[in-house]
C-alpha cells in the first residue's frame, strides 16, 4: 500500500513573492551588531591605517546576505571627502576586521566583508537642492493659487 506523503520541502504560499520581501529580522539584527562592532573599532582607533587615523568615518548601514555570509558595510567619512581612500583602507584591513567581528558577534560563520561608499547623503543633498530650485518654487506657488481658484 502506498502511503500519502507530505512534501518534504517547505512550499511558499500562493501570492508570496520572495524577492519582494525585505531582509529577515535575523539579517537586520546581525547587520546592526556588525555595524556597531565596525563603528566601535573605527571610533577607538583599533584599525591602524594612516588614512583612517586622520578621518572620522561613520557606518550608517550594514546589509547582510540572506545566508549571513556576506556583509556589505556602507561607510562615509565626515564631510564626504576621501571616500574612495577610506574604502580602500578598509579593504586593506578586511582580514583584521573580519577576525575582530568573529570575536565580538557570536555567529556560526564570520561573514565576508565588502565595503561601499554610502551614496544616500549625496542623493539627499541633490533632492534638497532640487526642491529649493526656483522652478519647483514657481510650480508650488502656481499650484497653490490653482487650488484657491477651485474653492
Amino acid at each position: 500500500m502506498a502511503k500519502d506523503r507530505m512534501p518534504t520541502r517547505r512550499q511558499s504560499r500562493p501570492g508570496q513573492d520572495k524577492s519582494a520581501a525585505g531582509p529577515s529580522q535575523r539579517a537586520l539584527r546581525v547587520g546592526e551588531l556588525i555595524r556597531h562592532a565596525v563603528a566601535d573599532m573605527l571610533a577607538r582607533g583599533d584599525i591602524h591605517d594612516p588614512v583612517l587615523e586622520k578621518l572620522v568615518v561613520t557606518v550608517p548601514e550594514v546589509r547582510m546576505s540572506p545566508d549571513l555570509k556576506l556583509a556589505t558595510v556602507y561607510v562615509m567619512p565626515l564631510g564626504g571627502d576621501d571616500a574612495s581612500e577610506v574604502v580602500a583602507a578598509l579593504d586593506r584591513s578586511k582580514r583584521y576586521l573580519r577576525g575582530e567581528i568573529a570575536h565580538r558577534v557570536n555567529l556560526k560563520f564570520a561573514p565576508d566583508l565588502r565595503f561601499r561608499t554610502d551614496e544616500r547623503f549625496g542623493e539627499a543633498e541633490r533632492i534638497d537642492a532640487l526642491l529649493r530650485s526656483p522652478a519647483v518654487a514657481r510650480d508650488i506657488t502656481a499650484g497653490s493659487t490653482d487650488d484657491e481658484d477651485t474653492e
